[in-house]
């Protein structure tokens, strides 16, 4: 991180320098880390630019010109989503940064970054990556702009973009680069995305697929008479005997078809476009979430200007996902498990989360259209071993300091999908699904619980292991499946309070949201309470719930609220939909179109809370217990025609009167109004009024 260092080692020179928003944490859940490592594995000489200040270009001279590349990052985070709430309103702390302290990163902080470095070294390979980057690969809805913006490659003017799990496509671009191939010929490997001119094509086998319009009918073509009477063509010139046909076994046709979609480029609308017409990029955001496997994915295409500046973004298909030996290697490399030593004894946040805690695996094929795990890590999951994973428990126990003998995790994206996968690899690699689990779960997916079961009870046997605990949150439609798993969970592994997140109770939220019904949600709840009284404890569910998720009416949510009051939940903490770049459900907030259909001119509309107060509204409905929510809801509820909830009944939603306002005197003849008992009405109208 110094030129100190880089003494003390010997080096005159860094072979890569990475520069991340986030303060520098050798731990495998850090991105920086996790590249640094890989790379210092492969024989190269790694150095880490943390937090540097962006307001000129001199931080990011610390270390020299790298000799091969510049890798840059915002973090373990998209910067604007660390930095703003979903009411856009600037956070008071960062947890990725020493003291917590806010304003250490710039907002789009790879773009900014990407430039200093530039400006630092003209002519140095500029790549970047990571979450930011991954998920504004293309034009992009940007809620805190609100306004679809450009890819991160045209803004940032990097060389390459590397998407999704990158470990593969980074390590041979920086052996590529070290034999001395340049950059701009580096255009072959899957997961990265670049600009090139219009109309390029990686070779003459190459074949291009327009998506730039919406599907629309074709023309009919009247059907053939059967008892019309046509004379026999006599036989054409060189047709002379009849040739034998050949049956084609359906794996060769199949073949040919892999093969020609591996030489297909489909074109995306144009940023233009989708600027101009929602419901076009509502079809560009279908396209390319159809792209997303593998195993059948094409290389995509986006036009951004017009005229001379014209550039393409190349988009190649998504990285394979790695093996389990892959994943073992990647978390067993030497990691320090803690922050660098410049940082002395300030607390970083994000450290205190996860420092006894474990990452088993990656991926997530729940598809929930708010979230963009799927965009990133993809749908197929990658586990590490069993025993790489009890190695890092006594990695930590041996090496962590203060380590008292609890592991606050085993999990990931969702803490119950390890060694899950689909039953056979051919169906998996030409599936177009955007969800294993919903509607319904796929008949394919294997969801046997016996290997994470098997995990936890060698975990907890682990001499030094007092105590295994799971916090990563849980998908509870797969879980119920396994009432063993469920019992092992609840028996041993809940410190209490066990998150959980059904998102909604509606019918119209969860359908958009592509969530199970709340039946699921109460069947499991069902089993957790039975466990925890045959285990002798009192443990309890923190169920999650998301307010304003497009597709959400004033209704929903009041019938949430009900719910919630009836189960006896009082949330404390409540979600308003934020719209991150690339989710499904961002396209649903600004287009108002459904792309988990077929989208045309006419399709399905999706109305979103949008305005201020509406959205105020919605966050109130969750939080019906807080009084000083009471007067938005009271007014929320006259509106909707539903005055029966306003009272002190055990029916009513909120109180008639706000607690600390004196009530209003009567007038005099008139019979004071009860303010008191079960009833729950609204008081009679006036004469002449409403």
């Amino acid at each position: 991180m110094s030129r100190a260092e880089m003494g003390a080692l010997g080096w005159d020179e860094c072979d890569v320098v990475l520069v991340t928003g986030d303060a520098y944490l050798d731990h495998p859940s850090f991105g920086m880390a996790l590249v640094g490592r890989l790379l210092e594995a492969q024989g190269f000489r790694v150095g880490i630019i943390s937090q540097p200040d962006w307001k000129s270009a001199e931080s990011f001279r610390a270390l020299g010109r790298p000799r091969l590349f510049f890798g840059i990052t915002a973090g373990n985070m998209d910067s604007l989503i660390n930095r703003y709430t979903a009411e856009r309103k600037i956070r008071s702390e960062d947890a990725y940064t020493p003291g917590a302290q806010a304003g250490r990163r710039p907002d789009r902080a790879v773009t900014v970054y990407a430039q200093r470095a530039r400006e630092a070294f003209p002519g140095a390979n500029v790549v970047i990556g990571s979450i930011e980057a991954s998920l504004r690969r293309i034009a992009h809805y940007d809620y805190w702009s609100d306004k679809v913006r450009r890819s991160v490659l045209a803004d940032s003017k990097a060389d390459l973009l590397l998407f999704g799990n990158a470990e593969r496509a980074l390590v041979a671009l920086a052996h590529r680069l070290a034999d001395g191939e340049p950059i701009d010929a580096i255009r072959d490997l899957r997961g990265t995305a670049f600009l090139v001119r219009p109309g390029w094509l990686p070779g003459a086998e190459w074949c291009e697929q327009d998506s730039t319009a919406l599907d629309r009918p074709g023309r009919v073509e009247p059907h053939p008479d059967p008892y019309a009477m046509e004379p026999e063509k006599p036989p054409a010139a060189g047709e002379g005997g009849a040739q034998p046909v050949r049956i084609v076994p359906a794996a060769e046709r199949a073949a040919a078809r892999r093969q020609a979609r591996g030489r297909t480029v489909v074109r995306l609308p144009s940023y233009e476009t989708v600027v101009a017409d929602p419901v076009m990029y509502a079809h560009a955001s279908r396209v390319f979430h159809l792209e997303s496997n593998p195993g059948n994915a094409r290389a995509l295409v986006q036009a951004h200007g017009d005229g001379p500046g014209r550039r393409d973004v190349w988009l190649n298909p998504p990285p394979l996902p790695l093996s389990t030996p892959e994943m073992d290697f990647v978390f067993g490399l030497p990691y320090a498990r803690r922050p660098h030593p410049s940082y002395g004894d300030a607390r970083i946040p994000a450290w205190d989360m996860i420092k006894f805690s474990i990452n088993i695996m990656r991926g997530c094929f729940g598809g929930c259209t708010f979230c963009s795990i799927t965009e990133h890590e993809g749908r197929i999951i990658q586990s590490r071993s069993e025993a790489s994973i009890l190695h890092e428990i006594e990695e930590i126990r041996d090496r962590t300091p203060d380590f008292k003998g609890h592991i606050t995790d085993l999990g990931g994206p969702t803490a119950n999908m390890y060694r899950m996968a689909c039953k056979d690899k051919q169906i998996e690699s030409s599936c177009r699904r955007l969800s294993c689990v919903y509607p319904g779960i796929c008949e394919n997916l294997k969801t046997d619980h016996a290997p994470l079961i098997s995990l936890y009870r060698k975990a907890r046997a682990i001499p030094g292991v007092k105590r295994v605990t799971i916090g990563s949150g849980l998908r509870y439609d797969l879980a119920v499946r396994s009432p063993e798993y469920v019992k092992e969970l609840v028996t041993h592994h809940v410190s209490g309070l066990l998150k959980i997140a059904p998102e909604h109770t509606e019918e119209g939220p969860l359908s958009k949201m592509m969530k199970p019904g709340i039946g699921t949600y109460e069947k499991f709840a069902a089993m957790f309470e039975k466990y925890s009284r045959e285990a002798g404890k009192k443990q309890h569910l923190v169920p999650y719930f998301i307010a304003a998720h497009p597709g959400t009416t004033d209704e929903d949510m009041l019938n949430l609220a009900l719910w919630l009051k009836k189960n006896g939940f009082r949330p404390d903490q409540v979600q308003t939909f934020m719209p991150t770049p690339m989710a499904m459900a961002t396209t649903m907030y600004h287009s108002r179109r459904n792309p988990l259909r077929k989208v045309s001119a006419d399709s399905e509309i999706v109305e979103t809370a949008r305005a201020g107060k509406l959205r105020k509204l919605h966050k109130a409905l969750l939080r019906w217990h807080d009084p000083e929510n009471w007067p938005l809801i009271r007014e929320a509820l006259l509106g909707m025609g539903r005055a029966e909830l306003i009272g002190s009944g055990p029916n009513c939603l909120v109180p008639r009167h706000q607690p600390g306002v004196p009530l209003a005197v009567d007038r005099p003849g008139r019979r004071p109004a009860a303010r008191s008992g079960g009833e729950c009405r609204a008081a009679p109208a006036r004469k002449g009024k409403r």
